[in-house]
């Protein structure tokens, strides 16, 4: 498990890929996530645990004074080439404001040029306007729909890399 530390406003922040021992953090931080966004489509346990095997996928969280406060994945989409897609990014409302959002995206971006990706997609809904304009700011620039998520109405790609 990789770990980076830093102090912000007198707390120990560490963002951490995810371990099989950190799995329950995982799920509830996913669980607090899916009930605040109203997701209907939800990772099961078992999904979780899957984007633990290999570095094609993974996911970090955020941990502040060693309590649990956000999430982020990362998924392959073979199917668009060199590229995978960042999901369910979330910090515990208690934690905001601490840039643990970048600092969860920074790993999931390090990741993700790492292993040879070009590109990173990612959908949202046309009301979470403070996550799109994180994401604004983070380059993420509007593009066609690239699934069929039906909450999603929002599509988003940025190129990691320049193609060859």
């Amino acid at each position: 498990m990789t770990m980076t530390t830093a102090t912000t406003d007198i707390r120990a922040v560490h963002i951490a890929r995810c371990a099989p021992a950190n799995l329950a953090d995982a799920h509830g931080l996913l669980n607090e996530y899916f009930e605040t966004i109203g997701v209907v489509l939800r990772d099961t346990f078992a999904d979780v645990a899957a984007y633990l095997d290999g570095d094609a996928t993974g996911l970090w969280l955020a941990y502040v004074d060693g309590a649990p406060a956000g999430c982020i994945v990362l998924r392959a989409l073979p199917s668009m080439g060199p590229a995978a897609e960042c999901k369910r990014l979330y910090v515990r409302p208690q934690f905001r404001g601490l840039g643990l959002a970048h600092a969860l995206l920074d790993a999931l971006e390090t990741h993700a040029i790492a292993y040879g990706y070009a590109s990173i997609y990612l959908d949202s809904k046309d009301d979470l306007d403070d996550a799109l304009a994180f994401y604004r700011r983070r380059h993420y620039a509007p593009c066609a729909r690239y699934n069929d998520n039906p909450q999603a109405t929002l599509f988003f790609r940025k190129q990691l890399t320049v193609p060859a």
